[in-house]
């Protein structure tokens, strides 16, 4: 996760030079590398080929293959995507971003089910050649928009500190840090909360976390290409939905309360994120599109690193503290959602520039 936010920027600052194409290939052959690396490494590990300590090391460096490149392939993808649409159809591409993600999210574990019923170690190495094939498939068939040669000599610059993307970089920085810290404790919460055993605690927390990315897909394929919503809107009941879903998890709990706080929040989640990643992306020139989609993946894992230092400790004095700390996040996000800094989203679309862009496309190699 650490590899992963530093290097998200680099790689989305280079698929700006280099076209989005070359880094989404390299992001996937290093996802394929690390996942097919760790799989060998464990049955090393069966076989007691080698010293645990010295596997545990290898382990965790093959996995960084995985934040050192694998990183490179959401940058480049938001990028691509902004690179095919209008401003107007930029909230509806990146949504379709994260709806992928989201369908990877529910699908992967029943994938990896079924494969380790056949041996444990299975769904690494296919899902190592699953990546590997989609990059060979990807490379023939993907198109290039441009090509590297017609791209700036200079890598674009885009400063964490620009006050075009400070509060989009922010609310993502929010939206990581929410959903780690429910995901994170949710399990531990509702076996302390509601006295459950382990395997009744497993079927609670599963049903939530289903309802919770199948509310998240409803958002990002239906909700959002159909409301034809402005950002700053979409953000808006986004976040007033995931405080409400948050909100539930500071009474008293019950298995349906629990659900129905996760199926908010996942709806809400599903209308934040691309709102998020949208703004950020209809905030910046054509030139900065790698370098913005770059620092939105970046964000995405922050919540990954500090919820274990901040919320799991919290927890120990206060279980509902990181519940807390997500409700007041997203206090602190609709009250931005009023901010003057977000007044360019809602600068009337150019028609001209959309029929402009999209006859671009259509006439495009």
């Amino acid at each position: 996760a650490v590899l992963w936010v530093v290097m998200s920027p680099f790689w989305g600052r280079r698929s700006d030079v280099w076209g989005r194409k070359p880094v989404i290939l390299l992001g996937l052959t290093g996802f394929g590398i690390s996942t097919g690396g760790f799989g060998i490494l464990l049955v090393l590990g069966q076989q007691g080929v080698m010293p645990l300590m010295t596997l545990y090391v290898m382990m965790i460096f093959v996995r960084a293959i995985f934040g050192l490149l694998g990183s490179g392939t959401p940058s480049a993808a938001q990028a691509y995507v902004a690179d095919r649409t209008s401003r107007a159809e930029r909230t509806s591409g990146v949504a379709a971003i994260g709806a992928a993600f989201g369908m990877g999210t529910i699908m992967g574990p029943g994938f990896a089910a079924v494969l380790a019923s056949f041996h444990l170690i299975a769904p690494f190495f296919a899902l190592a050649i699953f990546a590997l094939g989609g990059a060979v498939t990807i490379a023939i068939f993907l198109p290039e928009r441009r090509g590297p040669k017609e791209m700036r000599s200079q890598m674009p610059r885009l400063k964490i500190s620009d006050p075009r993307i400070r509060p989009f970089l922010f609310m993502g920085v929010a939206v990581s840090m929410i959903q780690a810290a429910v995901m994170q404790v949710a399990a531990f919460f509702v076996m302390d909360t509601l006295l459950l055993d382990g395997a009744q605690t497993a079927q609670l927390v599963g049903g939530g976390m289903m309802s919770m990315a199948m509310a998240t897909l409803f958002a990002q394929l239906v909700v959002i290409p159909r409301a034809n919503l402005s950002v700053r809107s979409l953000l808006t009941w986004g976040i007033g939905i995931n405080v409400i879903g948050v909100a539930l998890l500071l009474i008293p709990m019950s298995a349906g309360v629990f659900i129905f706080a996760l199926t908010l929040q996942g709806f809400g989640m599903g209308l934040m994120r691309p709102a998020v990643a949208a703004g950020g992306s209809l905030a910046v020139t054509p030139d900065e599109q790698g370098a913005i989609a770059g620092l939105n993946s970046s964000t995405a894992a922050v919540g990954i690193i500090f919820v274990p230092v901040v919320a799991m400790p919290l927890y120990l004095i206060l279980p509902t503290g990181p519940f807390w700390i997500a409700f007041f996040l997203s206090i602190a996000m609709l009250l931005l959602t009023r901010s003057k800094a977000l007044d360019v989203l809602e600068t009337p679309i150019d028609v001209e520039e959309v029929e402009e862009e999209t006859l671009s496309r259509v006439t495009r190699p």
